[in-house]
């Protein structure tokens, strides 16, 4: 069983929430978070990228820019844009990209539950980052940008969730990438919260580096308020996946030599389409003057239920022996897009000599990501990139 607690938020009040709500820290560099929040000293890109209000240059691991992140914590929440709930509550979350909705319940998970591993995960994670997330934790307090969690759906949870959305919503705006978001409030949520009780088990999708982080920062800070951090929870039925692509930086042999080895060890044929249309097949792309194929990927012989994804196939039958790319966690010749982005953004990283030659995947299953986490597997990195992306700044815990 998995548990679900309501929380007192700090949150925006209503008429400020579309100008405090903002990307997650990690789809953005920091350039284009200065960029976003120009103008806007609402912007939550303040607390989650506060190293934009110091000098440029300032590396991201200077301490000024923990201590920076948790003043301008401290300034939104004594401000007028911002209010403190009088009692717990869990929310309501959908959003809406593309016409398609996905709506979840945020509230609090346990630290205890993932350190015991009924909250799975399929990723591991890197020391330096999970270092910086738990810097900005125990400097604010606060679990300022919530989790991505899914779970096998159950029809009462799907049940309360639909009545509690035919309320009035709490905030409900179009973000400049125009997906929609809209958020209700629960006053009474404890037949939700009793509901997870038929949710087997809990599964990180997306925040495994801000799960690990919660988990140290309670073990640093022994505050009971940090026993449990920020989620929002989705049936994977409503998770859509997107591919996340890659490209390698400098070819072994020029690319007309490549695709010559390519096709003598697998099916090629010139590409169609930049996008491949079933799983077991991956697109290439090596320049105008070459163009997009697309290659079968060999079945693998490998025993892993990981190791059948096409990312680790990749991995297993080009990446590897050919590319000499053993750990695409640390090695600097390949680099990841995710698939948001387009294959116009891989064609660009070639054609621009960024790149030798780009790779666009078929997008992992949500199927995929549970059942590598039922065999307490791990994918290799990059593996999915999840859309649309939750706000950040709408709801916050504190501790």
């Amino acid at each position: 069983m998995a548990s679900v607690r309501p929380f007192r938020a700090l949150r925006p009040a209503p008429e400020h929430a579309e100008h405090v709500a903002s990307v997650p820290y990690d789809v953005v560099s920091t350039a284009e978070a200065r960029d976003l929040a120009e103008g806007n000293p609402r912007s939550f890109l303040h607390v989650i990228r506060p190293e934009i209000d110091l000098p440029e240059g300032t590396d991201e691991h200077d301490d000024a820019v923990y201590e920076k992140g948790a003043e301008n914590l401290r300034a939104l929440a004594e401000s007028d844009a911002f209010v403190r709930e009088d009692a717990p509550a869990l929310y309501v979350y959908r959003l809406v990209m593309n016409g398609r909705a996905q709506t979840g319940v945020v509230g609090l998970v346990s630290v205890e539950e993932y350190d015991s591993g009924r909250i799975l995960k399929h990723e591991d994670t890197r020391p330096d980052k999970e270092d910086d997330r738990t810097r900005h934790l125990v400097a604010q307090r606060a679990h300022a940008e919530p989790v991505m969690l899914t779970y096998r759906g159950v029809a009462d949870i799907d049940d309360l969730v639909a009545e509690a959305m035919e309320g009035e919503p709490l905030y409900d705006f179009r973000a400049k990438d125009y997906v929609e978001h809209t958020l209700w409030k629960l006053d009474d949520p404890g037949a939700l919260a009793d509901a997870f009780a038929d949710v087997d088990a809990l599964y990180v999708a997306d925040g495994h580096h801000r799960s690990a982080a919660a988990s140290r920062a309670a073990a640093e800070t022994g505050d009971d308020g940090a026993a449990h951090f920020l989620a929002v929870l989705f049936p994977y039925e409503d998770m859509e996946i997107l591919p996340y692509n890659r490209v390698v930086r400098e070819l072994p042999v020029g690319p007309g030599k490549f695709l010559e080895q390519l096709r003598r060890k697998f099916e090629v044929d010139e590409a169609l389409f930049a996008e491949p249309d079933e799983p077991g097949t991956v697109a290439f792309y090596l320049g105008m003057d070459f163009g997009w194929y697309t290659l079968a990927l060999p079945e693998t012989g490998r025993g892993g239920v990981a190791d059948t994804l096409d990312v680790a196939r990749l991995g297993e039958f080009v990446l590897e022996p050919m590319l000499g790319i053993t750990n695409p966690r640390t090695d600097d010749n390949v680099a990841f897009v995710g698939g948001i982005r387009g294959t116009e953004e891989l064609e660009r990283l070639v054609d621009s000599g960024e790149a030798e030659v780009a790779f666009s995947m078929f997008p992992t299953a949500a199927e995929d990501l549970l059942d590598v986490s039922d065999a307490g597997e791990r994918m290799p990195p990059k593996s999915t990139w999840f859309e649309p992306k939750l706000r950040s700044g709408l709801l916050v815990h504190t501790f």
